[in-house]
């Protein structure tokens, strides 16, 4: 491959800057082709590396189920004296480039769109980052061809001094991490194969997905020794058309919708309170009604769902937390609508009737607990509407089966169901509280001090990456019945978004963060600092690689 023969006699800096612009040339935006192309071009450039030529079979693919585009897995793995086992592992996808406008036919291109910001002084500090040459430009600079880059010199760099190693190293390389994470997840099934016949011990998974920084004049690099995790909370709102002549006599959907939006919409009060991480509170992602179009009836039914980061929190907390605020909202709702009635009796003079305004709120389990006691097959319609609608956007799939399962209801009650819809990402974090994992701990702040000393970097350590990665898949930190509340309350688990929690808790490896550090990541001006990315990390998860095999033959 003209790359490696390109790269093989350069310093690790030069050869990760070369290999990055190559890589950021590979169109591998989320959803296409292109992420196919890269997993092909990485695993050939793998085999030219002298040690895998000799063992050819140390470099494989593992297909992802059912993917329409063939997208893949890419494995690697070194191996050393022990079973002990270090895990690289990035992603290869990308968002899009719609943000780039015009300059749509350079976002893959460093050099051109660096030339391009080198003019643009419409932002002095991005023009000043493209005149320093610090800075590498372009669509995946930063999240995360770079990151990729650094694994592959990492790995280049053992395979040539193998004395280096008391045990293994495997680079593991993923698409689909840009939305519904289905490469790492396809992942935990081999993970445990190797597991079980290579007897691997897999003592720690470094990602290095990006650290950026956090507030004006932000010295840090960060470091997080865990992954915060995700849930999207959805509400199915049922309500009681009316004509607007008649409006207070309805239930408006949109109205709960509303109501509950403003409960929970970027909230703090719902955010977790952990000293110094970067918590953030629930975002509203979709709202809307279901009317196709114009007429003079209100709407029947309204969509509503949110992001939701969890910590320390889980799953059936924040069910029972989502509940109690759906509640309160239609109480308020129920409460303001009586009020409005009374002053529209007041003014037009007109006698009262009977109307009630009672929204009754359930889980999907609940739900699905009060069908099967009517006699409905609930279990044949939802799967019903999986086979019928295999093409629909997963999230709208789960709201159309509830829309069926309500349509059997003959009490046709206004009502607001709560359940949950993918992606699911489970937290994990170093527990220092356990021995072994406080000693993995102790490995990397030993290391992150000895690197501040050495570089004049700064460091700071945090329990948890802030933004969704890949590395929430390798450990599980949910009780049973904590993953249960989750499970029960997700429309068709098991043929939606089949996450292998068995899979991950067998694995349950300890997973840091050591990202490539950059600015503005999936926008249009995203790049990556060359002088730390280049120089600096590389030999830092060297150096944590080394210390953390060392420290685990200690232990034996």
């Amino acid at each position: 491959m003209a790359l490696y023969e390109e790269i093989k006699d350069l310093d690790n800096p030069e050869k990760i800057e070369k290999i990055t612009t190559t890589l950021v040339g590979l169109k591998s935006i989320n959803g296409t082709k292109g992420e196919v192309d890269i997993a092909n071009f990485i695993k050939a450039f793998l085999y030219h590396i002298p040690y895998f030529s000799n063992h050819p079979e140390y470099v494989w693919e593992q297909k992802l189920e059912n993917d329409e585009l063939g997208r893949k897995n890419i494995f690697a793995l070194i191996m050393g004296p022990s079973d002990k086992t270090v895990i690289y592992h990035s992603h290869s996808d990308t968002v899009g480039i719609e943000d780039f406008g015009a300059q749509k036919e350079n976002a893959f291109n460093p050099e051109k769109i660096k030339a391009f910001f080198s003019t643009y002084e419409e932002n002095v500090e991005i023009q000043q980052a493209a005149l320093s040459g610090d800075w590498m430009f372009g669509r995946g600079s930063v999240d995360m061809k770079s990151g990729i880059a650094v694994h592959l010199t990492n790995i280049l760099h053992f395979s040539k001094h193998l004395e280096e190693l008391t045990g293994n190293v495997l680079l593991m390389i993923n698409p689909v991490e840009e939305n519904e994470h289905t490469g790492v997840i396809c992942s935990i099934s081999e993970l445990n194969r190797l597991k079980k016949e290579k007897e691997l011990d897999y003592v720690m998974a470094i990602n290095n997905d990006f650290c950026t920084p956090l507030y004006d004049g932000d010295p840090n690099r960060y470091i997080h020794t865990g992954a915060v995790g995700k849930l999207l909370p959805c509400f199915f709102i049922y309500g009681r058309e009316a004509h607007v002549g008649e409006t207070l006599t309805g239930v408006d959907p949109t109205h709960i919708s509303a109501e509950i939006n403003r409960r929970i919409n970027n909230n703090m009060e719902l955010a977790e309170n952990i000293k110094d991480e970067l918590v953030l509170p629930p975002s509203c992602l979709f709202q809307r009604d279901n009317k196709d179009f114009y007429n003079v009836q209100t709407a029947l039914t309204s969509y509503l769902y949110f992001n939701y980061f969890i910590y320390e929190d889980n799953p059936k907390s924040v069910m029972e937390k989502l509940l109690n605020i759906a509640k309160e909202s239609c109480i308020e709702v129920e409460s303001k609508l009586f009020e409005q009635y009374s002053e529209f009796l007041n003014i037009t003079g007109l006698p009262s009737s009977k109307i009630s305004w009672k929204t009754e709120v359930d889980s999907y389990s609940e739900l699905i607990n009060e069908l099967s006691q009517k006699g409905i097959d609930t279990e044949s319609i939802s799967r019903k509407v999986v086979d019928q609608n295999s093409n629909l956007e997963p999230r709208m799939l789960c709201f159309k089966i509830i829309e069926e399962l309500l349509k059997q209801d003959p009490e046709k009650k206004p009502r607001v169901i709560v359940f949950f819809a993918p992606p699911y990402c489970p937290h994990n974090y170093l527990n220092i509280k356990n021995e072994k994992e406080r000693k993995k701990y102790e490995v990397i702040d030993r290391v992150l001090k000895e690197t501040e000393i050495e570089t004049g970097e700064k460091f700071s350590m945090k329990k948890f990456f802030p933004y969704l990665s890949d590395s929430s898949y390798l450990s599980l930190h949910d009780t049973d019945e904590e993953i249960n509340s989750l499970v029960k309350n997700f429309p068709e688990w098991d043929k939606i978004y089949p996450v292998p929690v068995n899979g991950i808790r067998q694995l349950n490896i300890p997973s840091i963060n050591m990202g490539v550090y950059g600015k503005d990541a999936h926008q249009w001006s995203e790049r990556v600092y060359k002088p730390y990315t280049f120089h600096i990390l590389p030999k830092l998860i060297r150096q944590v690689t080394k210390e953390m095999l060392n420290e685990e033959d200690h232990n034996e």
